[in-house]
């Protein structure tokens, strides 16, 4: 009988990539994914804030109440944070920090095997101790962390997430990634170039690079020296393989040199990529950006060491927007409540983020991790709790303003998309998902299968802000194409 299990995954892109990477590697095994009653339950937890910490373990808890004989693994951030806390949890066998995540599919298969607290590799057994029930492995080499992937393929999700990179140098005054995952190291170019060529000789049309720091790809301390960078990356990815669309995930501010944005403005901007003086890379690299602000008041960002001003953030927005065009979407992350925060700091947030052309915004409450320099800063100087709701509460209103503007502007466009998979109370209504190369959701009619690229004609918006488009069929392509020939040869 073949074994089961099921992983939960928590936090960002990257952590999910790494639970992706997990599963793929039990399903090599021959062992089966099932969410209920599965012999071994991963829990791939987050760390960022302490709502995040609160979430694991509600659903480890929960996962023991209700399924009482499963063996729970825990690895991920909080793993890494705290790992005895998680230890002393009832129905935990193993506890893997990201020190030690690559080794979470041979642990995970010895439980399924009966192996007490998992199969650890030679070496290891030494390395590991035992805390309450819980076998633990964490500790600060990192030598064993970064998991690296089988082959990303289209399926059950149609855009796959492939990491390649991992850890941060930063030193934000706020952070524990440094702490949960070491310094910056990079997946090398010719991993990363079979990994797309294989993602495409299986079908698939868009990939997503992600990482805890993206765009320090190829530049940390581990990397060696006179590594080629992100913009070069993507540059021999569209010479030497055929894939159709990359998106990037979030990257630093300050990480949007000129030559990624060069990249942009050369492989994101599909201006007069259907008519004459068409050029045949446009589109292939999506036009979105996400570019962490987390505040936009100049000493508050000086308070998390931050390594930009609020005045550098708005010159790459602007630079940004001339290489992509009007359609870029722009998203960015935002704390709120950020130790010492003022009234007027806060404001100087809103106000920024009120001039800059956001698509969306992630908006959260400040949360004091141990171990930080923002820890003490929150001991001595906290803002009052209901301040933070108020502000928060705010923030996500203007945002929730920005993202309907920013949507209602592409009415009437034409936006290259990929077709998802559709819920099926969708599908019974005759309509199908996508998402626009511009990461805006979309729905239109008719049944389209998942993975499959297109052009689609926006027609508006529907009661939840999503867009509503129509399929452009090869007729409206050729017409539009031979409109724009007539006009350049009118010219």
């Amino acid at each position: 009988m073949r074994a089961t299990f099921h992983i939960e995954n928590f936090g960002c892109r990257a952590a999910r990539a790494d639970g992706e990477a997990i599963a793929e590697r039990l399903r090599a095994a021959d062992c089966v994914e099932q969410e209920s009653d599965a012999e071994v339950v991963i829990v791939n937890t987050c760390s960022v804030t302490a709502e995040a910490d609160r979430e694991a373990r509600a659903f480890i808890r929960r996962t023991h109440r209700l399924n009482p004989g499963a063996k729970i693994v825990a690895t991920g951030c909080y793993a890494q944070r705290a790992p005895e806390e998680l230890a002393g949890l009832d129905g935990v066998a193993a506890v893997v920090g990201n020190s030690h995540k690559a080794l979470v599919p041979e642990i995970a298969l010895g439980l399924t095997r009966g192996v007490e607290n998992g199969r650890l590799p030679e070496g290891m057994v030494s390395a590991a101790s035992l805390l309450g029930g819980a076998r633990v492995l964490a500790d600060e080499s990192f030598a064993h962390s970064f998991l690296e992937e089988a082959q990303v393929m289209p399926g059950a999700q149609t855009r796959p997430n492939l990491k390649i990179q991992e850890g941060c140098g930063n030193r934000c005054s706020f952070c524990v990634i440094p702490q949960t995952r070491g310094g910056s190291r990079s997946l090398a170019a010719e991993q990363v170039l079979k990994q797309v060529r294989g993602f495409v000789a299986a079908g698939g049309k868009e990939l997503v690079f992600s990482g805890i720091n993206l765009g320090r790809w190829g530049r940390g301390p581990a990397d060696g020296g006179g590594s080629k960078g992100l913009a070069e990356l993507v540059r021999q990815i569209f010479a030497e393989t055929e894939l159709a669309r990359l998106r990037l995930s979030s990257i630093e501010p300050m990480d949007w040199d000129t030559e990624l944005i060069a990249v942009m403005a050369e492989f994101g901007n599909t201006a007069g990529t259907s008519g004459a003086g068409a050029h045949h890379a446009g589109g292939r690299l999506a036009r979105h950006a996400h570019l962490p602000l987390q505040s936009g008041s100049d000493a508050v960002l000086r308070r998390m060491y931050r390594r930009y001003r609020p005045w550098h953030y708005a010159e790459k927005v602007e630079a940004l927007v001339r290489a992509a065009g009007p359609e870029l979407t722009l998203g960015a992350d935002v704390m709120v409540g950020f130790p010492g925060e003022t009234d007027a700091e806060f404001e100087e947030t809103v106000e920024l983020v009120r001039a800059l052309p956001f698509g969306y915004l992630h908006v959260f409450p400040f949360s004091p991790r141990p171990g930080t320099r923002a820890w003490t800063l929150h001991a001595a100087e906290p803002v009052v709790l209901e301040a933070v709701k108020e502000r928060v509460a705010e923030l996500r209103k203007l945002a929730a303003e920005k993202t309907r503007v920013h949507r209602e502007r592409m009415i009437g466009h034409e936006l290259d998309a990929i077709t998802l998979h559709t819920p099926e109370a969708l599908a019974a209504m005759g309509l199908s998902v996508a998402l626009t190369e511009n990461f805006l959701p979309v729905e239109v009619g008719g049944r389209v299968e998942a993975n499959e690229l297109a052009r689609v004609r926006v027609m508006g918006l529907n009661a939840d802000g999503a867009l509503v488009g129509e399929m452009m069929t090869q007729r409206d392509k050729k017409a539009r194409i031979s409109s724009d020939i007539c006009a350049a040869v009118a010219v």
